[in-house]
């Protein structure tokens, strides 16, 4: 039985596995799949454009970020939208000449020099003009961009600029948008550090080097507000503002790491942040995943690259190519350290400090070095020795940098921990099934049953009797096993299911069926039960659905009054299945006449016709105006013969044709006929003129 039903017990097994296993997910580096992502998310619509200035360049720079070639497919007509923007004397929107500019940054569009002069000239004045926050970030990143395209880009005062900025900060590292705001925010801080560090990029001269100490404090101030999770992600996002300047959690963070970054390349020394809030951030934009939008595709893409290049602290991820380990397979225990894209990290040891069960229970704190695979780039360790049981563990590793100058350059968190899955076969013994009676317990009738073979077993009970059925699990290191699911089913010959949970202690699984308490649940239906036993777990490689056999089960008549079996599904396919066969005798025909009265109506039919030859004669019929010139000759000839295919078309659908044939050859005769027809009688009517004439 075992071997035919392998699809419900291996369907038992993957769907526990997936329920069990998806909170084991955890950041990994970028792969191809945010490469497919972002393609999916930034296709273009049908006249292949992504929309407005701002769409279109997250969606060439993502894909610069990502290496995809399509980014370069786009350098036509991406372009061109650029290069309008930038001409149009109309488009004086710093936003858009922002936005215009870094496209033709990203695709190396060419543009004239007298057009980025006319450009730099109009940023300029919005810079002299404004108080807004958004105005100087837009003015001075697109006049940084120009000068990063090797054009002349000179900002008019870089000094009172920066001044004006930093006017907007408040004491907890935070931004106003204007002077108007009374709400200072975390994603203009972001911006705001990314605008100052254009202006130091701009500026001919060195800026004061106590605005930029300043400034750097206010950032050791911005991360002081910074929030976390229990397992090291960190992420920055707004306290209190208006609901249309809120931007989220992952634009809010986006800010921060470009403005932090930004400002950390364009500055000397180290600014004073954590190492594990930098990798935390990692963690953050990492955990993602697979974004929904495409704004959060960008915002993803670009802050990971930032954090791959930042002068801060890189951050180097820990991750495991897989989370599911079998004793079976006596699998090892891989671990990749990577940066966020995945390239590979300077030398350094792994180790495993402790591993915890699913309770936190210490299981093992010997401290062991993973080996390194030079050529796979991927530590690894033998779980055997770690005398490691099957379920759930947290497994904790410490990452040590080999090298101490690297301290300084890359953020490895100390140690991380990741949960882990173990798997392996559970053993299955003293099972027994037997029939006892109600009141003394004894039983009459036990047999021993091999769960993981295809034995059966007859059993036979009344409703005074009860139904015992027991049995142990075990692990590999010999514990005893509790999976998720153990039912036992009783299907009735009728169709009608009966599906019980078998309870287990700490030592066995056992059930008792006391059927005169379960004669109202059986619908007093007495006959046959096919017995089943599932038993499935996540960590049980050997989880199955097995057959023991048949009960035959004998249950008092049903009261007046019992409650009846519930009507069983009809399967929808039954209706195409094959139909009953039709048996049919058709009646007996009806008696026919004589043949000789047949015949005799047959001649009568004909008397007409007769009749009508002999009329012809006694009218002296002749063919003294039939035609003697060949042409209407051959057309008389033919009008007859016509008429005399029409007689006989007649007898031939007395005898043979249907009814729509016959119409069918009809309608041709009828054409022709007309046609020969109004030839020869032509023909008639100019000779008779002609006689009368002469």
């Amino acid at each position: 039985m075992a071997g035919r039903r392998p699809a419900p017990a291996a369907l038992l097994l993957l769907l526990l596995l997936a329920a069990t296993v998806a909170p084991l997910s955890a950041v990994s580096p970028v792969s191809d799949a945010h490469r497919s992502a972002a393609a999916e998310l930034f296709a273009p619509s049908a006249d292949g454009s992504f929309g407005d200035l701002e769409k279109t360049y997250e969606a060439v720079r993502t894909f610069q970020i990502l290496g995809l070639e399509k980014y370069k497919s786009l350098t036509g007509k991406a372009c061109k939208f650029a290069a309008e923007k930038l001409a149009s004397p109309a488009s004086s929107a710093a936003k858009d000449l922002f936005h215009a500019v870094r496209i033709s940054g990203v695709l190396g569009c060419s543009v004239d020099a007298g057009v980025y002069d006319g450009v730099v000239a109009r940023l300029n004045a919005v810079i002299k003009d404004t108080n807004s926050l958004l105005e100087f970030y837009y003015s001075v990143g697109g006049l940084l961009s120009i000068k990063e395209q090797g054009h002349n880009a000179a900002l008019s005062d870089p000094e009172s600029t920066f001044h004006a900025i930093k006017a907007l900060s408040q004491s907890d590292g935070r931004w106003r948008y204007d002077t108007n705001s009374a709400e200072s925010s975390t994603f203009a801080a972001g911006i705001a550090l990314e605008a100052l560090a254009g202006v130091v990029s701009l500026a001919d001269a060195e800026v004061d080097p106590s605005m930029i100490g300043v400034v750097k404090n206010d950032i050791v101030k911005l991360f002081d507000t910074i929030k976390s999770y229990d397992d090291g992600t960190f992420y920055f996002d707004e306290k209190h503002v208006d609901a249309t300047e809120y931007k989220g959690p992952i634009t809010t963070s986006a800010s921060v790491v470009r403005g932090v970054s930004s400002f950390a390349s364009v500055t000397s020394g180290k600014l004073n942040i954590p190492g594990e809030k930098i990798l935390g951030l990692a963690k953050f934009f990492l955990g993602i995943g697979l974004p929904g939008s495409a704004k959060d595709c960008f915002n993803q893409i670009e802050s990971l690259s930032f954090l791959e290049n930042n002068r801060v602290l890189v951050p180097l991820i820990l991750s495991l190519p897989s989370k599911v380990f079998s004793l079976t397979s006596k699998d090892q225990l891989k671990v990749e350290v990577t940066t966020v894209f995945g390239s590979a990290s300077p030398p350094l040891k792994v180790n495993l400090v402790r591993v915890l069960g699913s309770d936190s229970k210490v299981i093992t704190s010997d401290n062991k070095e993973l080996r390194f695979d030079l050529e796979n780039n991927v530590h690894y360790l033998d779980i055997a020795p770690l005398k490691i049981d099957i379920g759930k563990y947290s497994v904790v590793f410490e990452i040590l940098l080999q090298e101490r100058e690297h301290e300084t350059v890359y953020a490895t968190g100390g140690r991380s921990t990741e949960n882990v899955f173990i798997t392996g076969p559970i053993k299955v013994d003293k099972g027994e099934i037997g029939i006892s009676d109600n009141d003394a317990g004894a039983v009459e009738s036990v047999q021993k049953l091999d769960l993981l073979k295809d034995t059966r077993v007859s059993l036979s009970a009344n409703h005074l009797q009860k139904l015992r059925l027991s049995f142990q699990l075990t692990t590999p290191l010999g514990h005893t096993f509790k999976p998720h699911q153990v039912f036992l089913k009783l299907k009735h010959q009728s169709k009608v299911e009966h599906l019980f949970v078998v309870p287990g202690s700490a030592r066995q699984f056992k059930i008792v069926l006391d059927f005169l308490g379960l004669v109202e649940k059986f619908y007093y239906l007495s006959g046959r039960y096919d017995l089943e036993l599932a038993v499935g777990d996540a960590a049980m490689e050997n989880s199955f659905l097995r057959a023991l056999g048949q009960l035959e089960l004998d249950l008092p008549e049903a009261p007046e009054k019992a409650p009846r079996p519930p009507a069983q599904a009809v399967d929808p396919f039954s209706k195409f299945g094959p139909k009953a066969e039709i048996s049919h005798i058709f009646r007996a025909p009806e008696k026919r006449p004589p043949k000789e009265l047949s015949l005799a109506f047959t001649i009568l039919t004909l008397l007409p016709s007769i009749g009508f030859l002999i009329g012809l004669m006694r009218l002296g019929v002749n063919v003294k105006n039939f035609p003697s010139l060949p042409g209407p000759a051959a057309f008389a000839s033919l009008f007859h013969a016509g008429i005399g295919a029409v007689l006989l078309l007649y007898v031939l659908f007395w005898v043979k044709l249907d009814l729509f044939t016959t119409l069918k050859y009809l309608g041709f005769l009828a054409v022709f006929l007309v046609f020969v027809g109004h030839r020869t009688l032509s023909y008639l009517s100019s000779a008779s003129t002609k006689q009368k004439t002469a």
